[in-house]
């Protein structure tokens, strides 16, 4: 665990209009302090009324909504999901989903699409070691909703649609070194077709982790994938999907924080995901959305889950093979409606909110501690797609 960070970023990709607005916050704070709210002190209202942050931050913005792409295209829009990975000479290329569905604009207009007709897909944007986007391209096309996603051990992108439209609800895999390649509109169909949010790897086992946010019910699923050489492509190979259940027979609905179960995996049938996985006995939750491996834990959110429709977190252990409501939300001040998730390097979790306004990034200490680590007051929309560089200095939402 990392106890002190003797500079902090933060990038902000939120939606704008059709655009986006990309924002670099930096700070010299004394280092990462206690539990909880301790963690960096009260927010601090901004008096641009557009991004309020603990004491001593200020932030830069990058990229305005009307910018465009290097290539001169439109920079589409809904940014959601995003990945860090490690570029020359210090800077950081980020590869971001945009949530397109027909009819969004603008849309993602690639040279390789999946499907001609669908908006969605990935681009890419390189910041450097001063913090300044230089660069910025499509890296996948042609897809629907691209959502969450995640990133593999041998850095490549999972992004993951949204959807069950005619056509669509795969996951596919981006390699930053290789934008718009055949790999990037071929769909992993071994991990099933559904309403896709999150994908989290088990580095260990090469296990991949998919939440799923479908209504009224959605379910966890794992993919073991035949191929475990962890290398682009590998994925594709084929495997075994499964949901998660659990060996007692109960409703989520019931469980009280710290509650734990053992697990039991159901085999389920990729072509039908979450019909097969109901008819299996999967435990059901509400909707499934952010998800994030580290240090041999899967966290996971659902993002209406809990008595007051706040949210709950999970903590699934593969090792211990048991599930745990590690939080729920009592007040609106802990969480509201959890999405995309990350592990920071100083062991806290960190979420993003989904709610009508108002919405933060949050931390959640070890205890169970929730803290305040920024506010969109520009404009309702949740912040999205944190992640941190490879360095883990840097935090870019």
């Amino acid at each position: 665990m990392a106890e002190r960070m003797n500079r902090r970023a933060f990038l902000r990709t939120a939606g704008a209009g059709a655009g986006a607005l990309l924002v670099a916050c930096t700070s010299e704070p004394a280092g990462v302090r206690g539990p909880g709210s301790e963690r960096f002190g009260a927010l601090r209202s901004d008096p641009e009324g557009a991004l309020d942050l603990p004491g001593g931050f200020r932030y830069k913005i990058l990229q305005q909504p009307d910018d465009t792409l290097s290539d001169g295209a439109a920079l589409p829009g809904r940014p959601d999901g995003m990945g860090a990975f490690e570029a020359d000479d210090g800077a950081t290329l980020l590869i971001r989903n945009h949530e397109l569905e027909p009819g969004d604009g603008p849309a993602v207009e690639g040279t390789n699409p999946f499907d001609p007709d669908a908006p969605g897909g990935t681009t890419a944007v390189l910041v450097s070691a001063e913090r300044v986007a230089v660069e910025s391209y499509v890296c996948s096309s042609g897809t629907d909703s691209n959502c969450a996603g995640g990133v593999t051990p041998w850095d490549t992108w999972l992004t993951c649609e949204e959807t069950t439209n005619e056509g669509h609800g795969y996951v596919f895999e981006v390699t930053p070194g290789a934008p718009e390649d055949d790999l990037s509109k071929t769909p992993i169909e071994g991990m099933g077709r559904f309403s896709h949010e999150a994908a989290a790897v088990d580095p260990e086992t090469g296990v991949v982790y998919l939440t799923e946010d479908d209504s009224p019910v959605s379910f966890l699923y794992r993919y073991i994938p035949d191929d475990t050489s962890g290398r682009p492509g590998s994925l594709h190979s084929g495997g075994r999907l499964q949901a998660l259940g659990i060996e007692e027979d109960e409703d989520p609905e019931g469980f009280a924080a710290g509650d734990r179960f053992a697990e039991r995996w159901l085999d389920v049938d990729p072509t039908d995901a979450n019909s097969s996985a109901q008819d299996a006995g999967g435990v059901r939750f509400r909707r499934l959305e952010g998800a994030a491996f580290a240090e041999g834990v899967l966290w996971f959110n659902d993002t209406e889950g809990g008595d007051l429709r706040l949210g709950r977190t999970y903590r699934y252990t593969p090792g211990s093979q048991s599930l745990e409501l590690f939080f729920e939300s009592d007040e609106e001040s802990e969480m509201k409606n959890p999405d995309n998730s990350i592990v920071a390097p100083w062991g806290d979790l960190l979420f993003v909110e989904d709610a009508r306004s108002g919405n933060r990034m949050m931390g959640v200490s070890p205890q169970g501690e929730a803290y305040e680590l920024a506010l969109n007051r520009l404009n309702g929309s949740e912040l999205a797609g944190p992640c941190f560089s490879p360095d883990g200095r840097t935090l870019f939402v």
